[in-house]
Formats: structure tokens, C-alpha cells, sequence
């Protein structure tokens, strides 16, 4: 069973028209223990993910990806010339992990925050909860289906994608 997610970037980072154009990248530069262990031990190849992007206005789930490639090292961790470098990483302890995602679709209408905030669906969504501040985050199937639904999409048809 395939599990479903939230990924945050800031577009002016990573927008999620970025990986369209793309096809496809690596999710790098995550440097929280908790997320990092998520990418590295739960992601799946195949599942789904909600592409979310924060420090805009208004923040909002742009679009819908998919894991396409499981955990693996984040290369930019041994890298002395990227904001990312971790001098405690090394080969054999690469600390941090990645994962690669291609798009699935964008979003036909956004999802702002501020909907789902208003939204008693969502009661319960890691996103909206005080203090949560990750940038990967679990999404329960029926949080994922109001978003997809909120967002245009035919909610089954992208639930098989």
C-alpha cells in the first residue's frame, strides 16, 4: 500500500512548475532528523505526494507528485561548495538522505492554506497543526482526497496515477 504525503519548497527555491519543466529531481537539502528518517526509511517508490509551497502568498498545494526513486544519500552533504555541506557527513555516514520525484500533475485550482485552515475536514492535518513546522510530512488518505478534490482533480483517477 502506498503511503501519501507533503512535501513544502518556496517556489522562488523549487516551484513545482520547476520540476514539471524538469521532468524530475531529487529532493535535497533536508537537514531535520525526523524528515530526513521519513525519506530514508518510508517513502516508497510510487507514492504519492502533495506539492506544497510555502513562504508565498498565499502559501498553497500547487500540484501533485510521485516518488520515483527510494532514499538514498544526499549528495550535497559532502559537497564543500553547497549551502547544504555537512562537514560531520562523510561516504561511509552520509547523514542525510533524498529522494527523486516526478510530476504528476499541477494543481487546476490551488489550495491555500487559509482553505484548508477553514475547512473542518481537515481537522487533524499535521499542516494545520500548532507548531508543526516540517517540511515532509505524512498525509491521511482522507486529507489527501479533500485536497485533490478541492484542487479540480478527478480525485480517484489521480489516486490511481
Amino acid at each position: 500500500m502506498r503511503s501519501l504525503w507533503l512535501m513544502k519548497s518556496e517556489p522562488h527555491v523549487y516551484s513545482f512548475e520547476d520540476l514539471v519543466a524538469d521532468g524530475q529531481t531529487h529532493w535535497d537539502g533536508v537537514r531535520n532528523y525526523q524528515a530526513r528518517n521519513m525519506m530514508r526509511d518510508q517513502m516508497k517508490v510510487g507514492d504519492l505526494v502533495l506539492y506544497y509551497h510555502s513562504n508565498t502568498k498565499p502559501p498553497h498545494v500547487a500540484g501533485l507528485a510521485r516518488v520515483v526513486r527510494e532514499g538514498y544519500p544526499d549528495h550535497t552533504a559532502l559537497d564543500p561548495s553547497s549551502k547544504y555541506f555537512d562537514a560531520k557527513a562523510t561516504e561511509e555516514n552520509p547523514r542525510w538522505s533524498m529522494v527523486d520525484l516526478a510530476p504528476v500533475a499541477a494543481c487546476p485550482d490551488i489550495v491555500s492554506l487559509e482553505v484548508i485552515k477553514e475547512d473542518p475536514a481537515f481537522e487533524g492535518m499535521l499542516l494545520i497543526r500548532r507548531g508543526q513546522r516540517l517540511s515532509i510530512q505524512p498525509v491521511e488518505e482522507h486529507h489527501f482526497r479533500r485536497v485533490l478534490m478541492l484542487a479540480g482533480f478527478d480525485v480517484d483517477e489521480m489516486m490511481e496515477a
